[in-house]
């Protein structure tokens, strides 16, 4: 089959799609009461929409408006979730929150401090006895040698807060209300609106959002260029355009309680801090988050077994009495806030855009993982930072629209092996359990074997006193008498607890080396490739810590090295090298050092990209110490003017140089990508024609002909 052929095909199937659901949602909506709709021919076409406004769609925004990209954004809910949801944020993620104005600070300012989330606890109940703790910080994630920035632990809901903040800063506007025969204006975002169908024309997507008001269905119309769906798991535009997940689904069905007690907060900041507390004894199994000691604020995740679990059985009343199983006691402070039941998959999409690469899918509408690891929020924030100046580029015309397939090229095959580590750490979180003698395979196919034999046969009250029965016998197994030093099977458990501690082979936090060295192999890049001349494939994941190695490979994140403004050397500025590459523009960074060589290559890349209408900034690297020639670099690079010269600052001072970290000599350059991923580097020289060579390398990044 022919591309445009095939191209012909995935069209005409994602029409009849979007025209069977369309009808779909009419219907429904004609049953409630009158449907009306707002629409006109005249309506301006919004360079980019973005539906869904968790962080991924809002940190898009933010990005894309900085780059000078007008966009808005609708969202389903009425109002901002107060469900914490996701809480950890991974080095890269605060990386990119770094350069969006402070936001990385502003939440090391708000979140708990360290030492009250540092550690993983086991324990019989919280106020029980401790059965092991996993402190996952090591030294080295304070010292900001690799990275300018530290992990944090915010809530989800907190960091939508200070999001939507920065965008009130830079002109957007928060509506609830319908557009009252308005169009959508760009730097909106229209709470109480659901993509209910996308059109595809010739010169835009049609977008139908809807919203109830009075009781009655308003249907708006909203033409845009570009549709980013953004719209979490259940992501509606995905399911639009019919791009199915591939993976594995219902791993383990779970229910979550939100709930607050300062009490409790209070209790175990003295007597136990942690930010995971996974709970064993005779009445109850949990896994307790523990969001933020200070206001008490925690989410209490259980699994339940449905069709024998109802989740209607979860109470408020229910919850809290499971929770005072597993405090201990009885808490006089308890405020159930909210209970939600959700299904853990492990998916990635198929593809990632759809309809000439036009609607677009990022965050946890393109991938669903585990929780464990905290992969699923910081995946998607990456995922925003990679297409944002893709979007802009184009938009712009600096590049054609050949290079959107690369966010896919470059993200989707990071979102897989996300998704194997997050199932391998998911798995090792299973490892405590199963040593205690709980191996929760067991209790699935239990449930399975219910549901296959007797399910069919004994009324529902019988077959869940009967799996409530056997899981009471399970749990008989945490009990004091069994679980203690003395009971030799007892002792011989907690044996094996420990080992697997020891060996680090129980969930982990952080994954430095998969953090910040995750790797594009092709897309937007100029790839190195083996013997046969494919590109390098990456290590498999291996479900352990592992410290990160800066490179300078090509697809890889910049290094991070502190730097000093040559220009502002009496100041005492310093900043990282990733500050040296824009935040409003989409403008690439080219770094050398202050030789004859150099300089006449960075002459002929600011030629050829002045040429093609690419912003590109040159980044002079002098050694720490040898700052001699102020005036050389403006002498060499002249006429072009858009360059820094920047000196090295070694912590500490005998440590490796700019070029020993890159794993390359001074003689070499790296041309860096807006999204702080290096495009192209040359350990030494150029050989042969370098301007006919850099013209090769922007048509490989951008896609030009």
């Amino acid at each position: 089959m022919g591309v445009l052929e095939h191209t012909s095909r995935r069209f005409n199937t994602f029409l009849h799609i979007k025209t069977r659901i369309y009808r779909k949602f009419s219907y429904d909506y004609t049953q409630t009461r009158v449907l009306s709709t707002n629409y006109s021919n005249n309506a301006p076409i919004l360079p980019v929409l973005i539906v869904g406004a968790g962080p991924v769609g809002l940190v898009l925004s933010v990005l894309l408006t900085k780059l000078g990209i007008k966009c808005a954004v609708v969202e389903r809910s009425n109002e901002f979730s107060k469900h914490p949801q996701a809480h950890f944020i991974n080095n890269r993620s605060m990386e990119i929150f770094h350069k969006l104005d402070g936001l990385a600070e502003e939440i090391q300012r708000s979140q708990p401090p360290v030492e009250l989330w540092r550690k993983f606890i086991y324990c019989t109940s919280l106020t029980g006895s401790v059965i092991g703790s996993v402190d996952h910080m090591q030294s080295q994630d304070f010292d900001q040698i690799v990275s300018p920035v530290s992990v944090a632990h915010f809530s989800q809901y907190k960091l939508n807060a200070l999001l939507t903040k920065q965008l009130e800063a830079i002109g957007f506007t928060i509506r609830n209300e319908g557009l009252n025969h308005r169009h959508l204006a760009e730097r909106e975002i229209l709470m109480g609106h659901t993509c209910t169908s996308v059109e595809p024309t010739d010169n835009f997507i049609n977008v139908t959002a809807s919203s109830v008001t009075e009781g009655n269905h308003i249907e708006n119309q909203i033409p845009c260029r570009f549709l980013v769906g953004a719209d979490g798991a259940g992501s509606t535009v995905r399911n639009l355009v019919g791009i199915e997940l591939r993976g594995e689904k219902d791993i383990q069905k779970l229910v979550s309680v939100h709930f607050l007690s300062r009490e409790l907060g209070r209790y175990l900041m003295y007597e136990k801090p942690g930010m995971l507390f996974f709970i064993f004894n005779p009445g109850a199994i949990g896994v307790l988050v523990a969001h933020d000691l200070k206001q008490g604020e925690f989410i209490l995740q259980m699994p339940f077994y449905p069709p024998q679990q109802k989740f209607e059985d979860f109470t408020s009343e229910t919850c809290k009495k499971l929770i005072f199983k597993l405090v201990g006691h009885e808490l006089a402070d308890i405020n159930v806030v909210d209970i939600k039941p959700w299904v853990m998959h492990a998916e990635v999409a198929e593809k990632y855009l759809a309809c000439d690469n036009r609607i677009i899918l990022a965050g946890d509408a393109a991938h669903r993982f585990p929780p464990a690891g905290g992969f699923g929020m910081n995946t998607g924030i990456q995922d925003a930072h990679n297409l944002a100046w893709k979007l802009a580029a184009v938009i712009k015309g600096i590049a054609p629209m050949s290079i959107l397939p690369t966010y896919e090229m470059e993200r989707r095959p990071i979102a897989l092996f996300n998704t194997e580590l997050s199932i391998q750490n998911f798995q090792a979180a299973m490892a405590v359990p199963a040593a205690l003698g709980l191996d929760p395979a067991t209790a699935n196919s239990v449930h399975q074997v219910i549901n296959n034999t007797v399910g069919s046969i004994l009324p529902s009250t019988v077959q869940k006193t009967l799996l409530d029965g056997i899981f009471s016998l399970g749990r008989a197994q945490l009990s004091d008498f069994v679980l203690n030093e003395n009971n030799p099977l007892g002792s011989s458990r907690l044996a094996k607890v420990r080992r697997i501690f020891e060996e680090g082979k129980s969930l982990q936090l952080q994954f430095p080396a998969e953090d910040l060295g995750f790797r594009y192999r092709e897309g937007a890049l100029v790839p190195e490739i083996d013997s046969e001349g494919a590109p390098i494939k990456p290590e498999p994941p291996m479900g352990r810590r592992r410290e990160y190695i800066p490179s300078a490979d090509p697809g890889s994140r910049l290094p991070h090295m502190n730097v000093r403004i040559l220009s502002e050397v009496k100041k005492e500025v310093i900043i990282s090298a990733l500050d040296l590459i824009s935040r409003d523009k989409v403008e690439f960074l080219l770094i050398i050092a202050p030789i004859d060589s150099s300089y006449r290559l960075a002459h002929v890349v600011l030629k050829v990209a002045n040429e093609h209408n690419i912003l590109v900034k040159v980044c002079v690297m002098w050694p720490n110490g040898l700052v001699n020639e102020d005036a050389r670099t403006k002498t060499s690079l002249a006429p072009w003017e858009n360059y820094v010269d920047v000196v090295e600052v070694r912590q500490p001072p005998n440590s490796s140089s700019w070029w020993d970290i890159c794993k390359m000599t001074h003689r070499g350059a790296i041309l860096v990508r807006p999204d702080d991923h290096i495009a192209w580097r040359v350990k030494s020289v150029v050989v042969g024609d370098v301007t006919a060579e850099m013209k090769k390398v922007f048509s490989a990044i951008l896609g030009l002909l």
